[in-house]
Parts: C-alpha cells; sequence; structure tokens
C-alpha cells in the first residue's frame, strides 16, 4: 500500500511538551512543571453560566462568528484594557487561540514565503506555518538582551520573501515581555518593510511590574496587525477551548472563511462562560484576574530565588507563569537534565530545545501549581543538582 501522508505532515517532530507529560502521567508520586495550564478551577460563577445556557436549551449552533454578546464584550474588552478599538464584526470567537494561529498561517502564507519567529517561542507556530505551506524563519533571543526582538535583528532576518513576524509576548516559555519602548523600536522596521504582525497575547494579563502593551495600539499597527487572545490562560479556562482573533478587515474575510469550513462556530456553552467572564470582569474590575496573577507572581519571585541560589542562571519573567532556567553551568543539555530529573527524583521540566534551538541549554518549569508542590520540587530538583554537580 502506497503511503497516504502527505510530506508536510509526516515532517512534523512531535511535542517536545507532551512526551514527558505523557511519561508523568504514568509515574507514581511524580511532579510535573510540564505543562503550561493554570492549577486554579474556573470560578464557579462562569462554570454556573455555561451550566445554565445548557438548562435553558442553548445547545445550537451560534453564528460562525460567535455569540454576538460576547464579540460586543471582547471588542470592549480590547478597548478598555489594552486601547486597541475593534468593531464586533471584525472578531471571530475560535476554538481556543491554537485554532487562532493556524487560522492566520492558513490564511496568509503562500508557498515558500517566510514567517519570523522570535526563538524561543511557543511549539505550535513553526509546524502552523510549515502546514500551510510557509517557511518558519527562527530568530534567536538571547538573555543579555532579555530574550526581546531587537530592530537591528529584525531588520537583518528580512528578505523579499518575508511577509509576517510573529510576536509572541509576554513570552512562553521565557516569560520575557516587550515594553513599549521596545515595541516602537521594532516598529518603523515593519512598516519600512510592509510586513504583517501575528501577535500572539494569550498572556496578556498575566503580566508582573507592568502593563501589557499590544503592538496593535501603536500608530500605524492596528491595519497590519492580526491580534490572537483567549480566556485559557487569565480565566483558567484550557479545557472550554474558547479563544479569538481580532484583524483588519481584509485579513479577517479570510480568516472568517476558513473558520465557517474548517470549525462552524466554537461550542455554545464555552461562549456562554467566556460571555459571563468578561460580565463579571466589568463589574468588578477583573478581580478574579488579579487575585490569580497575584499568587502567580509569589510563585515566580520563588521560582526565580531558587534557581538562581542553586546556580542556574534564571531569567525573571515579566510575564506568563514560566521560569526557564539555564543548565549550561552544570555541562549539561536541557534535554540530558530532564530526562536525569525526571528518573531521578520524578519532577517533569521540559527540554528548552523543544521551543527552539535556542533553548538547548535551558528547560521550562512551569509555576501554574500550588506553592507545596513548587516545595517539594525544588527540593528534589536540588538533590539532583547536587548530586550531578
Amino acid at each position: 500500500m502506497r503511503n497516504f501522508v502527505n510530506e508536510r505532515s509526516a515532517s512534523l517532530k512531535p511535542s517536545g511538551i507532551r512526551k514527558f507529560f505523557d511519561i508523568v502521567s504514568e509515574m507514581k508520586d511524580a511532579i510535573s512543571l510540564g505543562v503550561g495550564e493554570p492549577d486554579f478551577i474556573t470560578p464557579w460563577h462562569i462554570r454556573n453560566a455555561a451550566v445554565k445556557s445548557i438548562q435553558r436549551g442553548y445547545t445550537q449552533y451560534t453564528s460562525n462568528r460567535g455569540l454576538l454578546p460576547l464579540r460586543e464584550h471582547i471588542a470592549r474588552y480590547m478597548s478598555e484594557r489594552f486601547g486597541v478599538d475593534y468593531d464586533p464584526s471584525h472578531i471571530i470567537v475560535t476554538v481556543g487561540a491554537s485554532e487562532g494561529i493556524d487560522l492566520v498561517m492558513r490564511a496568509v502564507c503562500e508557498p515558500g514565503e517566510e514567517i519570523l519567529i522570535p526563538d524561543p517561542c511557543y511549539v505550535s507556530y513553526a509546524p502552523c506555518v510549515q502546514l500551510a505551506g510557509g517557511v518558519p524563519v527562527h530568530l534567536p533571543c538571547t538573555k543579555e538582551n532579555g530574550f526581546i526582538l531587537t530592530p537591528a535583528q529584525l531588520e537583518s532576518a528580512i528578505t523579499k520573501k518575508t511577509k509576517a513576524l510573529i510576536l509572541p509576548y509576554p513570552n512562553n516559555p521565557t516569560g520575557a515581555v516587550m515594553t513599549r519602548e521596545q515595541l516602537e523600536a521594532i516598529r518603523p522596521v515593519l512598516i519600512k518593510h510592509d510586513l504583517l504582525v501575528i501577535s500572539d497575547e494569550i498572556y496578556a494579563e498575566l503580566t508582573y511590574g507592568g502593563k501589557h502593551v499590544s503592538i496593535a495600539s501603536l500608530e500605524g499597527m492596528r491595519e497590519r496587525t492580526v491580534v490572537i487572545n483567549g480566556f485559557s490562560k487569565a480565566f483558567a479556562m484550557t479545557g472550554w477551548r474558547v479563544g479569538y482573533v481580532c484583524s483588519p478587515p481584509a485579513i479577517d474575510e479570510a480568516l472568517f472563511k476558513i473558520h465557517q469550513y474548517a470549525i462552524m462556530c466554537a461550542p455554545s456553552a464555552s461562549q456562554y462562560a467566556a460571555l459571563e467572564g468578561l460580565k463579571d470582569g466589568f463589574t468588578d474590575g477583573f478581580a478574579v484576574v488579579e487575585s490569580m496573577r497575584e499568587e502567580y507572581d509569589k510563585r515566580r519571585r520563588f521560582m526565580t530565588s531558587f534557581f538562581n541560589e542553586v546556580g542556574l542562571s534564571c531569567f525573571e519573567p515579566r510575564g506568563a507563569f514560566y521560569v526557564y532556567p539555564s543548565t549550561q553551568s552544570l555541562g549539561v543539555t536541557g534535554e540530558a537534565f530532564a530526562n536525569g530529573l525526571l528518573r531521578a527524583e520524578k519532577v517533569a521540566v521540559v527540554p528548552g530545545d523543544a521551543f527552539g534551538d535556542a533553548g538547548k541549554f535551558h528547560v521550562r518549569c512551569s509555576y501554574a501549581t500550588s506553592m507545596a508542590n513548587l516545595d517539594t520540587a525544588t527540593s528534589r530538583i536540588a538533590d539532583y543538582v547536587r548530586s550531578i554537580r
């Protein structure tokens, strides 16, 4: 029988995150710092809104774009929280931010066109570019520069084939953020070369020591930026699978057609839950989000201090819920460290090279777990470091 799998699919590497998650799920007494999922339960009022929607029989398809009241609240949220105005008719409610990433790549990539991706970054970007026929071009970002993208680096990577830049800040796995000044610095380069920006802002609410700035809010950028966001991280709604895409009209039309054919609409109960999250947030100043962020902040400081104290140099994250310590002082790669730690101490972390080649001597640890788990995990990590030093 001939091989029915196309070359693009066959060439994809399996997720480096999921491999460790699957091992931990079958290992007794193991602690996972691997998967980026809030340990908080979705707030009750949000869950209850979904339950009530089902009880009332709201179980049919919604409009393809999503519930109009939800899109109206997303538009208000984007305007009041981040200073970017969108018409609800140019917002698409998606099956998580992940669908949004896939939608954008399929809508904009022509065969052979290059999409610039800061490295390290979320694992799905490059595969989605490849599946859409594009060419992912990785831009190594270093700790010395705060893991941000500099204007000179961006300029040097652009060719005649370059079409877009993925802007993944706050960043997974490093926790880096780009300030308004840093975004303003790359803005002229983007405009000069007429590039599209695909801004993944899923961690926008999880920033520490400052407010998230969307590049779409800068002068001249809204019309060349697609913003991808969702409810998974800030509202502890990972399993609900509800996100959204805000885009300029010309791109929105293409995104919408793909979404119509491939998905139809996001789950109705999830949309009612998301709507309740935003409605309640506007009423109480997003107190639920703020309380989760404060707890993450405590864990962030604890984990950063721990790794620096045991000699694994660790950049201080300014967003998301990950730390990204270096294993170079031990003379081992992140892959070797992660495998050894899992075998010896039953603690799972993710090798940094799962997020790009720049992460060869790093590991990513999620602090989206309880302080009790973090206490136990760090004690085991300290024992392992001593044993191999």
